[in-house]
């Protein structure tokens, strides 16, 4: 733009997508509707396991990127040093090679099965055909998820996978507010249930409804299970956006879109 002169060929530093629906009108809240479960994680996930971090492996979607644009192996270099572009970055999250997600168990790493193909892929795959055929994806966590230091990219990541919602057993308190600010619904289990007492498996479609209309903090959202045998099951959630001035930068898109208004409006 006026300021920087973007160069498509870079594989370290491209514009960043954040402002790309830019509006000066503000959102609202909206309920969901046949969503998939992009993948179902146990206790302690951290923002390191969320987060792109450390190596770029060949064959992960990251490294695959890369060689596409003729970046050799020895010259993938870090996450850390392509923080600049999101496509890289969008690619290493939910890729960590210790993370746990229990729709492939015993397998770690970054994969999930993607529905209704029931095909084992890349998360990042699953995520961007879910993304193609329209299909809102939530992410299902245990205890304290997204513990560990406050990585911005693990709810950047988040976002750009297209995550409508995270619905969790509890969140760490920075991630949680990181997730709203990105415009990312993060819920809450009422106390003794979770995805193992709910007997998910992946083969699920939801809904999540109570979220039109007056949005109050802490509020009480269904969650709908449409399960593949016909049946369905409501589950009563907490709305984890906190405060008031939260539920301002979800309508606006995330912090980022409300800051921007209200350094337009001045």
């Amino acid at each position: 733009g006026a300021i920087y002169e973007w160069a498509d060929s870079s594989t370290y530093i491209q514009e960043p997508p954040f402002f790309s629906n830019f509006s000066m009108e503000t959102g609202s809240f909206s309920n969901i509707s046949g969503a998939r479960a992009l993948a179902i994680f146990g206790d302690s996930v951290t923002t390191d396991h969320i987060s792109p971090a450390g190596a770029i492996k060949p064959n992960s979607p990251a490294g695959k990127y890369l060689q596409e644009k003729g970046v050799a192996v020895e010259d993938f270099n870090s996450y850390g040093s392509r923080r600049g572009n999101d496509r890289v970055m969008l690619r290493g999250t939910f890729a960590n090679v210790r993370i746990k997600n229990l729709l492939v168990s015993p397998k770690e790493g970054g994969l999930t099965i993607e529905q209704p193909s029931r095909n084992e892929t890349f998360i990042y795959d699953a995520a961007m055909k879910y993304t193609s055929d329209g299909v809102p994806t939530v992410i299902f966590g245990g205890q304290e998820y997204g513990t560990g230091s406050s990585r911005d990219w693990a709810a950047k990541g988040t976002y750009l996978m297209g995550v409508k919602a995270v619905i969790t057993q509890s969140f760490e308190r920075i991630h949680r507010s990181n997730l709203v600010g990105m415009g990312v619904l993060p819920l809450q289990f009422k106390d003794g249930v979770n995805a193992q007492t709910l007997k998910l498996d992946g083969t699920e479609t939801f809904d999540l409804s109570g979220l039109d209309g007056d949005v109050t903090p802490r509020q009480d959202v269904t969650l709908k299970i449409n399960r593949a045998d016909g049946t369905s099951e409501n589950v009563a959630l907490t709305l984890r956006i906190d405060t008031p001035i939260e539920l301002e930068y979800y309508k606006g898109g995330g912090i980022l879109q409300y800051v921007l208004r209200q350094l337009l409006n001045q």
